[in-house]
């Protein structure tokens, strides 16, 4: 039962957990990679998932989404929310796979350790620790500031209406350079996720 097979490969070691609440989710479109590991034994499913705490969820440039970690004044909010998501239980070669698909050493995400809540068939709702990609510290603040400091409670397919792939997006700037315009520039109505 794979209920009970997540906690034993969380603390062997050999697989870490990883929350997704994004684009890597089932029925979006960076969830090929997940499949591409699930064939090759990379990874596995593990449940739905809800954050343990309130955080933040935004979309950036092309309605990417983004989980924010280090954002100072985000518990205040009213409108911060555990998050929905899915959990996977990946190994280190299925994790160098997601870390490049989310550009961590460009500086993009950071893999980082959260808590998240799930709840197997006929059993408590549990608390697990996991790992989640969160939009880099150096930007964070931005946007959540550029967001009207507005989380969502999930990546829905309405709220990623809009979502634009990376091989459509314009070409000559890194996604840093998108991510500093966004955060730069006034909101509108069609470039905030409204839940």
């Amino acid at each position: 039962m794979v209920g009970q097979e997540a906690p034993a490969m969380a603390i062997s070691g050999d697989r870490t957990l990883i929350f997704t609440y994004g684009t890597l989710k089932r029925g979006f479109s960076n969830h090929k990679l997940i499949q591409s590991l699930i064939q090759s034994n990379h990874a596995s499913f593990v449940s739905p998932a809800t954050t343990s705490s309130p955080l933040p969820l935004v979309c950036g440039p092309y309605r990417v989404p983004f989980l924010l970690n280090s954002v100072s004044n985000h518990s205040r909010s009213k409108e911060v929310h555990r998050v929905s998501g899915e959990l996977y239980s990946v190994t280190a070669q299925g994790l160098a796979r997601l870390d490049e698909l989310e550009g961590v050493e460009k500086g993009h995400y950071e893999r980082l350790p959260l808590s998240v809540r799930v709840k197997f068939t006929g059993e408590e709702e549990a608390e697990v620790k996991a790992e989640g990609y969160f939009g880099h510290r150096s930007y964070a603040a931005e946007m959540w500031r550029r967001s009207g400091e507005k989380g969502l409670r999930e990546y829905t397919k309405e709220v990623a209406t809009g979502y634009v792939r990376r091989l459509d997006r314009p070409e000559g700037m890194s996604f840093l350079d998108h991510i500093r315009i966004f955060v730069q520039s006034s909101p509108t109505h069609s470039t905030l996720c409204d839940s």
